[in-house]
């Protein structure tokens, strides 16, 4: 599912207008041909009631998938104690440089989240900071994804005993644990555009899925999504895996709770 709302925009003093599209709400799934119906109707309630406002275009397709999924684990689940933007970059910076990218690549990063607006996910590679997606203002969009009904119910059991379960934690860890499964993937920065929602995420092979609270201030629509990759990555093999394979969750990991970001190493070891 795909929910927009159309923008008009004055580009100059005469009255020639031009019609752009904001992003209002996504989401996407692998279900059972019974699920459809009743996955079709909260995908419709999600996209008319959202904070980013009211779309005026929904865009739902279901499409059959002939081929197996490939069936992976979950990432290990853990929240940064965090307050603050400031503190939060200190802590994308640390943890990211940890799992082994480059400060050319995060100087990258950080100028695709300044920019934001970008549908998908830019591909940066981890020594150099360069750019594989081919194309810029759409990037690449994870899709053909999903959880398996007991890992599923298990899931949500998990992540209530934190407070935390929601579809967006939900729907971030199923898509940062297929990334992660591909070999070239190093590591994973989001920041939801979402003005309302202020918990950004690092995933990474070393760390698993690491939520960082705090990661930008309220109201701001700024965001975006990088994957960190080795240098020598076919971007075509590694785009067509992220868009085309399908990938189920089949089992859950570790959930660490909340830590400090020192914890987390000393976590892993137990």
């Amino acid at each position: 599912m795909r929910a927009s709302r159309s923008l008009i925009n004055s580009k100059s003093r005469t009255q020639d207008l031009k019609l752009s599209e904001m992003h209002i709400s996504g989401a996407e799934g692998l279900y059972e041909a019974s699920d459809i119906q009743k996955v079709v109707k909260k995908y419709m309630e999600r996209a008319m009631d959202h904070p980013k406002g009211k779309a005026d275009k929904i865009v739902i397709t279901v499409e059959e998938v002939k081929q197996p999924p490939i069936a992976i684990p979950a990432l290990p689940v853990s929240t940064l104690k965090c307050q603050s933007p400031a503190e939060a970059k200190k802590i994308i910076v640390t943890l990211l440089q940890s799992s082994g990218i480059a400060g050319k690549a995060l100087d990258t990063a950080f100028t695709v989240m300044k920019k934001g607006f970008m549908r998908g996910a830019a591909v940066i590679t981890a020594e150099k900071g360069r750019r594989l997606d081919p194309d810029r203002k759409r990037g690449v969009r994870v899709s053909r994804l999903g959880i398996g009904g007991p890992a599923g119910r298990m899931l949500s059991l998990k992540l209530s005993r934190y407070g935390i379960n929601t579809d967006t934690v939900k729907e971030a860890l199923i898509l940062a644990s297929k990334v992660m499964s591909h070999r070239d993937v190093m590591a994973e920065l989001c920041i939801s555009d979402d003005p309302c929602y202020t918990t950004g995420y690092i995933a990474s092979k070393k760390f698993g899925y690491v939520r960082i609270p705090h990661i930008k201030t309220g109201k701001s629509r700024r965001g975006g999504r990088v994957f960190f990759v080795k240098e020598n990555t076919d971007s075509e093999v590694l785009i067509s895996y992220l868009e085309k394979i399908p990938v189920i969750i089949s089992r859950l990991s570790s959930f660490r709770g909340e830590l400090q970001t020192d914890e987390i190493a000393h976590s892993i070891d137990k």
